[in-house]
């Protein structure tokens, strides 16, 4: 198996997989062709459309069965059923990746179910919009972001390092991490942030004068709940697969809320201020860091 990836897969035509192909194609032009699979006919052809597939096709084992490269991109939980059905199908020496946001239940879940020819190496990018669906997907989204490998330790190193190229048409920045510290990592800097994100925008049901909550909240309501805008699909099924890590970053973000509360109820200000200094220098110190390795302040993602 070489390096040679000149046919590429996509299950899922939404945000993650629309923009894959809209920028493995300008990467690439008609040295890689793009095969985009959905089950929605209207997102098929809008992919086409835009530039994001070559073919188009609802037909999971036409669509993979000349593939080098399959990228799985549906909500987490759809993606288990997904490669039942598509393993049979694959040729020798296929290379199969995802971009679930949770990767410990898939690492365990998809290994038994490959045969042995073909080869997996999961993947997450960290990176992602408010908005969903083929429409919002953007040839510059991965470009500058992280994108996580977490291949486990068994695998086909150059099945891997085939990842890695894909990977780099799209601009990303990669980097490899074990899959269960990936999942720790991600509950407290994505998962446990969009929840709060959703629980801010749902605490407007408890306002005395919800009409006038909404009407008031400015900028800084609406930078700060942006992502709850996002799939809830994906982040329910997020939340059932990655439950531990989440769960315990709710518990320790609950204990600081709880925390602040109560300085607040005692009238403690050097508490309160305290609390707000602190997250000013952290949040301060992360986007100096992610500046000077990107060079980019620090962006949106998942």
């Amino acid at each position: 198996m070489g390096l040679n990836i000149s046919r590429i897969a996509i299950i899922g035509m939404g945000l993650i997989g629309g923009s894959l192909g809209l920028a493995i194609k300008a990467a690439r032009e008609e040295k890689t062709e793009v095969t985009g699979i959905d089950t929605n006919e209207l997102t098929l052809v809008k992919a086409r459309q835009r530039g994001a597939a070559d073919i188009i096709t609802a037909d999971l084992a036409e669509g993979v069965a000349q593939a080098d490269m399959i990228f799985l991109c549906t909500p987490v939980l759809q993606v288990v059923p997904l490669v039942k059905k598509i393993a049979p199908c694959l040729k020798q020496g296929a290379i199969l990746t995802d971009t679930g946001s949770t990767k410990s239940y898939l690492l365990e879940q998809i290994s038994s179910l490959l045969p042995e020819y073909v080869h997996y190496v999961p993947g997450h990018p960290m990176a992602g919009r408010e908005k969903s669906g083929i429409e919002a997907a953007d040839v510059n989204l991965f470009h500058n972001k992280w994108y996580i490998l977490t291949p486990p330790a068994d695998v086909n190193r150059v099945a891997t390092d085939a990842v890695r190229q894909v990977i780099g048409w799209t601009g990303a920045q990669i980097t490899v991490m074990d899959a269960v510290k990936h999942d720790w990592c991600t509950a407290l800097i994505s998962h446990v942030p969009h929840i709060g994100a959703a629980a801010l925008v749902n605490l407007l049901a408890y306002s005395e004068d919800q009409d006038s909550s909404i009407k008031l909240a400015g900028g800084g309501f609406r930078d700060t709940t942006r992502i709850a805008s996002s799939n809830a699909d994906m982040w329910a099924d997020i939340c059932m697969t990655n439950a531990g890590p989440i769960a315990d970053g709710l518990d320790k973000f609950n204990q600081l809320i709880s925390e602040v509360a109560a300085a607040i109820r005692q009238n403690d200000r050097r508490t309160v201020h305290n609390f707000f200094s602190t997250a000013k220098e952290r949040r301060d110190e992360l986007l100096q860091l992610e500046q000077a390795v990107t060079g980019q302040p620090m962006s949106n993602g998942r």
